[in-house]
């Protein structure tokens, strides 16, 4: 027990070392090709001032976790496959990053061809779990640690799981950053996750995980000298929800990940409202900016982000007490 925490530290140190080593290298080559975000001119107007920015910065997250994770945990089948799941949604961003940034098509991936996308990993992934990893079809719930068998149902339950992940944590990603540090606390959540579970190899990813997005976080921090894209954010979303799978945890993402469950469904019921009244319940959403047009600054918003991003990661923690 002991070696796989040394080793999931070491892995942590290792990625937040080649994150660091490569912001220097990355966001210079990323300004020469004027890859700048694009600022909604309906949003906060102080946010006008970003506009440029680099962005597609994840690429420094991806390489860094993938890096640590095949050093540190070596060949390990889950860990391999966490990895791949979060470059194939990594590609999906980079390739709506690409289109938005280089080719100046704002808009990016028409959705249907995003979703389409994902729905295809989901689909692959969830047959991999099943077929080779033989992960069987069952959930754990919260505080119970009752296992309930979904069955075939199982297959499409994971894709709404990942799909809806990857979009949350894009959703989340709209501050200095807020998605980077929030996502920091759910990897080390998960890797306690990993470590109750004997999940070992996956401790290691998250650990990774959590190096990749503390790294960056140098880089991301108020006022942000570059952006992940959505490069980042659904790579990040697409590892959670991989672990999450692999852990048998899906549901303990509504609490682990309650930031990101918090941001979506602000827009849901934004947009619900708007449609069936006419009126908006909060100023503007995601969530996040609410909070800035009530006229909080952006760090006091990230920050009350990041203590809601702990205290749900320590209940999701708690659910686990009836576990085992």
């Amino acid at each position: 027990m002991q070696g796989i925490v040394t080793t999931t530290l070491l892995a942590l140190l290792i990625a937040g070392l080649i994150t660091l080593l490569m912001g220097p290298v990355l966001i210079p080559f990323l300004t020469r090709l004027k890859v700048g975000q694009n600022i909604r001119e309906d949003g906060p107007q102080r946010h006008l001032k970003k506009a440029g920015t680099p962005t597609m910065g994840g690429i420094m997250i991806v390489t860094a976790v993938m890096a640590a994770t095949f050093i540190m945990a070596g060949n390990s089948g889950e860990a391999i496959a966490a990895v791949v799941i979060m470059l194939a949604f990594g590609a999906v961003g980079f390739w709506d990053d690409y289109i938005k940034v280089v080719l100046k098509r704002s808009l990016g991936l028409r959705a249907r061809e995003k979703l389409g996308l994902q729905l295809l990993i989901g689909l692959a992934f969830a047959l991999l779990l099943l077929y080779y990893f033989q992960r069987g079809t069952y959930v754990v719930v919260p505080f119970s640690g009752y296992e309930w068998d979904l069955g075939l149902a199982y297959i499409p339950f994971l894709i709404l799981v990942l799909m809806a992940t990857t979009n949350t944590v894009n959703l989340t990603d709209g501050l200095d950053g807020l998605a980077s540090g929030v996502t920091f606390f759910v990897a080390l959540a998960f890797a306690l996750v990993c470590l109750m579970t004997s999940h070992y190899q996956l401790t290691v990813f998250c650990g990774a995980l959590a190096g990749g997005c503390l790294g960056f976080l140098f880089f991301n921090r108020h006022p942000a000298r570059v952006f992940m894209g959505d490069t980042g954010s659904m790579a990040l979303g697409g590892a959670v929800a991989a672990v999450a799978a692999f852990t048998h945890s899906e549901l303990f993402l509504l609490l682990l990940g309650g930031v990101y469950v918090l941001e979506g469904l602000s827009v849901i019921l934004q947009v619900i409202s708007f449609q069936t009244t006419g009126r908006r319940i909060l100023l503007m959403a995601p969530l996040h900016h609410h909070f800035e047009l009530k006229g909080w600054p952006e760090k006091k918003v990230v920050r009350f982000f990041w203590f809601l991003a702990l205290l749900f990661t320590v209940i999701g923690l708690l659910g686990y007490r009836n576990i085992g």
